[in-house]
């Protein structure tokens, strides 16, 4: 495992720095990468995130990465904003003059739309731990109790689908974990998410 190649794909719109010492600290040197061949040879593949939908999806298109990462055969696992891009389409804009639409298009990998969270008087952004349910035979989350806690920091969230392997509540039910064929998301941080996060990311590596 430790020998396998693991490729952070450079999104443009993330600190990989947390993400990159998650893995090391579990025996493996991963490159951060957003060249075409180095994205093709990899066993394996992050998508990470950090901002608006608009401006990941903007860096994504400019990188020409969405047909590399669309056509991607190994395993890939998104976090937070990288798990939404693997959606159908994001809510998220930044309201600027030339986004006049309130919905823009993502990968269309999953099923499902990213939508501001509906959470009554609770707070946004969702922030801090909370805890998630979930069949617990999936391979990626081996040994994972359902009801453990993880770290999250969003505001959107994609819906509930048939695509969905783990549910987190914060004002209604929404996706936390979601699979489809071998592309992976998850809403919250596995890097800042403690043991449980750690065991998330070595069933990655062990897919």
């Amino acid at each position: 495992m430790a020998n396998q190649k693991l490729v952070i794909i450079d999104t443009g719109c993330a600190n990989l720095a947390s993400v990159r010492m998650a893995f090391e600290r579990l025996g493996v040197q991963p490159q951060v990468s957003s060249k075409a061949v180095d994205i093709e040879q990899a066993d394996k593949l992050i998508l990470p995130g950090v901002g608006t939908a608009v401006a990941a999806m903007k860096n994504l298109n400019e990188r020409g990465l969405v047909p590399l990462i669309r056509a991607a055969k190994q395993p890939l696992l998104g976090f937070c904003l990288g798990m939404q891009m693997l959606a159908q389409a994001s809510e998220e804009s930044m309201n600027t003059a030339d986004q006049e639409c309130g919905e823009i298009d993502c990968l269309g990998i999953v099923p499902g739309k990213i939508r501001l969270m509906e959470v009554g008087n609770l707070r946004l952004p969702h922030m801090g731990w909370n805890q998630i349910t979930h069949d617990e035979t999936h391979p990626l989350l081996k040994g994972i109790h359902s009801g453990s806690y993880f770290y999250f920091v969003h505001s959107y969230a994609l819906e509930v689908t048939e695509a969905t392997l783990a549910i987190c509540d914060y004002g209604r039910p929404f996706t936390a974990i979601v699979g489809r064929d071998n592309f992976f998301g998850a809403q919250f941080h596995p890097e800042r998410s403690g043991a449980a996060g750690a065991r998330l990311l070595q069933n990655f590596l062990e897919l």
